[in-house]
């Protein structure tokens, strides 16, 4: 048998786009999160949602850093 283990070209053309999709999808769960807040009873899961949104809050700039410099190459 005769493999052919070649490395995918490291294709980034459309980096900014699913960087873009994934923001979008992390302000979709911000979002369901902070409507599931008003069913929530508990106060440690309460904090564990707001604990959650933070770190998504975060991901997000990153992502926006990350598109930024996507654009600058």
């Amino acid at each position: 048998m005769n493999y052919n283990n070649q490395p995918k070209p490291d294709d980034r053309s459309d980096n900014a786009e699913k960087l873009q999709k994934m923001i979008s999808d992390t302000e979709q769960n911000i979002h369901k999160a902070e409507e599931s807040l008003q069913f929530t009873d508990s106060d440690t899961q309460r904090q564990q949602i707001e604990a959650k949104n933070d770190r998504r809050r975060e991901s997000i700039q990153s992502f926006k850093s990350e598109i930024q410099d996507e654009i600058n190459q």
